[in-house]
């Protein structure tokens, strides 16, 4: 650290000091008459004896063991703690809470003590509405679940209905047409060839007919060849009856009945001929036709009700995610509003001391006590565990490189001055504290140092003072720190004697008091404690003669 830096650490010492004196001041003021005494008695402060200048008293150096330590004040808490927080959503009133100071027993923590109740009235309300919410919900829930399984069986049912019109339409095809020439029809997949024509074209082959179709042109073949062999038969006998009337053997009519007779049974050719060819022509395309067509539409029927079974499926399925999701939900919700019911009541979470949040925090939002309004996650209560103490101190960034984990430190508690604590130094923080509106420039880093041994007699909040011990130097010179000062670029102390004399001196390490000395000083010499301020020749404002000493260097 150079001369500047010490200077610096040292300014803001006296500037921190100087802060506290004028709020002392200032508060003495607005007593009254008190003030001026106060005032009075701080502005005596300092040194006995008046050297021959009339300026300031002086100091025989000493030699001796010189502890180089930082020395800050700072409060009391314990280093392991029980945080009792609002986990309320919003803002709620505290309705009752402990006493501060009220001692928690292990048998209080077993049977779960209330230290705090903070207002559920609210709460409350919004229970039964969610209760009711929910209620509705699950009846939502299970008729989504009802409806879903009615659509599964209902699609079920639909689609094997389709299917048996799929396979009686076909089997009446196949009764109709014979299975080979269904077959043949059902596959032709050439959505340019004309159902009739191909139908038509499969009578070239009347043997590939089967079922009704088949039996029903066997009937109309029959009638045919029954027709001709009755024909024949007729012809024949109305030549016999002709030769007979010839010789007339026969009468008139008998010859006339039998040419009648003949006449019909052409008739009757003709017809059965006919109703053959109308079969094949007209009766069988039109039935066979008709027969396909309504295989084809029941098997778009069957896809038709596929696709309706599965958009009704996912519809029911839909309205049953929806109704488990808004059921869910409301579950949620009734267990966090229960949770949050349950949050009202605060139980004992550990051994220890009452202490209010508000009561270990200098600046604080929302003082607690009772009726007063806290937000979430605000500390209501901390239940230290006064096993392990820690002191709670600032330390300025000029020696914050100096102070080391592990530290030994003295400690001194105000409301124990006679007695005299050990400690070390448990943490520091790695980054200043945030500005300081009373001292923008001043940067300090929070540090921890532990309180060794248990002290029931301790409590948290308490002030204490800590040196932390950063060096023990041992049979050195040493004198007041402010009796040093730099002229120009050299460090000097005013020696007194016969006359006032300015001696260059080569500084060592440091405290808030002394500095040690390792050459130009012997030991009884005398050295003003203020020495002049004045600007010499040649030299600039800024590099008049100012207290400085070297940093203290760690062994």
């Amino acid at each position: 650290m150079k001369g500047n830096d010490a200077h610096t650490a040292h300014r803001h010492r006296r500037t921190r000091a100087g802060l506290a004196r004028w709020f002392v001041v200032l508060a003495l003021v607005t007593v009254g008459a008190g003030s001026l005494g106060a005032f009075g008695l701080w502005r005596g402060r300092g040194a006995a004896t008046d050297d021959a200048g009339g300026r300031s008293g002086y100091f025989s150096v000493k030699r001796g063991d010189l502890t180089i330590s930082v020395v800050e004040s700072g409060d009391i808490k314990a280093v392991n703690s029980t945080d009792v927080k609002c986990e309320v959503e919003g803002r709620t009133s505290i309705v009752e809470i402990v006493p501060e100071g009220t001692y928690i027993s292990q048998e209080d923590v077993d049977n779960g003590k209330v230290l705090v109740e903070l207002d559920s009235s609210q709460l409350k309300e919004e229970l039964a509405q969610r209760e009711i919410e929910l209620a509705a919900g699950e009846a939502s829930d299970a008729e989504a679940r009802e409806a879903y399984h009615i659509q599964v069986k209902q699609n079920e049912s639909d689609v094997t209905a389709a299917e048996l019109k799929v396979k009686f339409a076909l089997m009446d095809l196949q009764k109709y047409v014979g299975e080979f020439l269904a077959e043949r029809l059902v596959t032709q997949d050439d959505p340019n060839t004309n159902t009739g024509e191909l139908i038509r074209s499969l009578l070239d082959d009347p043997n590939s007919l089967g079922g009704e179709a088949q039996q029903k042109l066997r009937e109309l073949s029959g009638s045919i060849a029954l027709a001709e062999a009755n024909l024949q038969n007729a012809i024949y006998t109305l030549e016999w009856t002709e030769k007979l009337h010839q010789k007339q053997y026969v009468a008139e009519t008998e010859l006339q009945r039998d040419r009648l007779e003949k006449q019909r049974l052409e008739l009757e050719k003709e017809k059965a001929g006919i109703a053959k060819d109308l079969f094949m022509r007209y009766e069988f395309a039109k039935q066979a036709e008709q027969l396909l067509s309504d295989y084809k539409e029941a098997q778009r029927e069957l896809e038709r009700t596929e696709a309706q079974a599965r958009s009704q499926l996912a519809q029911a399925k839909a309205k049953l995610t929806s109704a488990e999701a808004s059921l869910g939900l409301q579950k949620q919700r009734l267990a966090k509003l229960k949770k949050q019911l349950d949050a009202c009541v605060i139980k004992a979470p550990a051994v220890g001391q009452v202490v209010y949040w508000s009561s270990t925090e200098r600046w604080v939002r929302y003082k607690i006590e009772q009726g007063a309004e806290v937000p979430e996650g605000y500390k209501i209560i901390t239940i230290p565990d006064t096993s392990e103490m820690k002191v709670e101190i600032k330390v300025h960034e000029t020696w914050i490189d100096k102070v080391q984990l592990g530290q030994e430190a003295k400690i001194t508690i105000a409301a124990f001055s006679d007695e005299v604590f050990t400690g070390k130094v448990l943490k520091k923080a790695p980054l200043a504290d945030p500005e300081q509106w009373l001292n923008p420039d001043l940067k300090v880093y929070a540090t921890d140092v532990s309180i060794d041994g248990a002290h029931e007699a301790l409590k948290t909040g308490m002030s204490g003072k800590v040196e932390v011990i950063i060096d023990e130097l041992h049979d050195v010179l040493y004198v007041p720190i402010q009796s040093v000062v730099t002229v120009g670029e050299t460090k000097v102390c005013y020696v007194t004697g016969s006359g006032t004399k300015k001696r260059a001196v080569q500084t060592g390490l440091f405290n808030d008091n002394f500095v040690e000395i390792k050459s130009g000083l012997e030991e009884g010499e005398n050295v003003l404690l203020n020495p002049p301020r004045w600007t010499e020749p040649g030299q600039s404002e800024k590099k008049a003669a100012e207290p400085v000493a070297e940093p203290a260097e760690s062994k």
